[in-house]
């Protein structure tokens, strides 16, 4: 439940804001107008992530031009995205297309990683899983259609995406 102290104002708070004085504005001289450099790191792009949290359903969406997705809660949905993780009590139900995976919990559909499958101990996969590399530790749960990816359908993989993104 949502406490008005942090994302909603009292009434009492609008009226002690009401009484105090305003400062009033510089008044401009004869300086010259600030000069604004482009800053590089700003034009660079960002890291986009999302994370769904605990108890969180998130379903029938296509999840596109995201580089991370954590998952915690339950997602139904179809991504392509460059990291997926799983956590311990997160479930993905759908068709991913990624360059690495990290589960420790539950997905089951169909899955493609370009570079690297990482299937922890906790972690339960099921459907059609396609892969370049993959690490299934000792007690992860591992069923359906598996499959290597050979080098040149990796890189023709990779490189369609690259191009779909320019």
């Amino acid at each position: 439940m949502l406490q008005k102290d942090g994302f909603f104002r009292n009434r009492r708070d609008d009226s002690l804001r009401q009484n105090q004085p305003i400062a009033p504005a510089p008044v401009a001289t004869n300086t010259p107008a600030p000069s604004f450099e482009v800053d590089k790191k700003a034009d660079e792009r960002k890291e986009s992530k999302l994370v769904v949290g605990p108890d969180i359903k998130l379903k029938g969406v296509e999840i596109s031009d995201c580089d991370t997705l954590v998952v915690e809660g339950r997602v139904e949905a179809t991504l392509d995205s460059r990291i997926l993780e799983i956590a311990e009590n997160g479930v993905f139900q759908g068709t991913i297309a990624v360059d690495q995976a990290e589960i420790r919990g539950r997905f089951e559909g169909e899955i493609t990683v370009r570079q690297q499958l990482v299937i922890q101990a906790t972690g339960k996969v099921s459907g059609k899983i396609r892969y370049a590399k993959i690490k299934v530790e000792e007690g992860a749960e591992l069923s359906g259609d598996l499959a290597m990816l050979d080098k040149s359908a990796s890189a023709a993989i990779r490189e369609n995406k690259r191009v779909a993104n320019a």
